[in-house]
């Protein structure tokens, strides 16, 4: 005797695939501390994405496998710090932080409007070069900004996490002890 097995949707699916790998997550040993690391990666990357021209994004999903954090919870860190526009609110003090842990004398490149047929050309590397090379005093600072963001980062989504699982046990406690009542 066969049984049928129950179909579900594309999208029926997908969400009961979310569903699934947040439960999993939940429960999970160190369920707490893989999220919060993963947000902690994504907002900390956030702080450089400006000045390397979005290069950053080539290392942010090794980054989050690397220190074994959420990739979710990565992408979300990484919204919330677009979202809260602190890496354009903090130019002017990573430019001096910069400075002030690299004091040296950086050679500048003149500005120049560079179009997407100047970066398929051969000049490519150069400008991507001249583009870097401009921004190195706030790359250095908005480096040091964002492993502090990190950190602080990492401490409140645990804390956070924390307090949300312990009052989802509460509540499953308080389910379980309420008297079933007969119809």
């Amino acid at each position: 005797m066969r049984v049928n097995k129950k179909t579900y949707s594309f999208f029926q699916r997908i969400w009961r695939g979310m569903k699934l790998n947040y439960y999993k997550l939940l429960r999970a040993p160190e369920g707490a501390k893989i999220v919060s690391r993963g947000f902690a990666v994504g907002f900390g990357i956030e702080m450089l994405v400006i000045h390397t021209a979005s290069l950053i994004y080539l290392i942010f999903y090794p980054l989050v496998r690397l220190l074994n954090g959420s990739f979710p919870a990565a992408i979300i860190g990484n919204l919330i710090g677009k979202a809260s526009f602190l890496p354009v609110i903090l130019i002017p003090f990573a430019h001096a932080l910069g400075k002030l842990i690299y004091p040296f004398e950086v050679k500048t490149m003149p500005y120049h409007h560079y179009t997407i047929k100047d970066f398929f050309s051969s000049n490519g590397l150069t400008m991507l070069k001249n583009l870097l090379q401009n921004e190195v005093y706030v790359i250095i600072g908005m480096t040091i900004i964002g492993i502090v963001f990190g950190i602080i980062a990492y401490f409140v989504m645990y804390y956070l996490y924390e307090k949300n699982r312990k009052l989802r046990l509460t509540r499953r406690k308080k389910q379980i002890k309420r008297p079933i009542t007969q119809i």
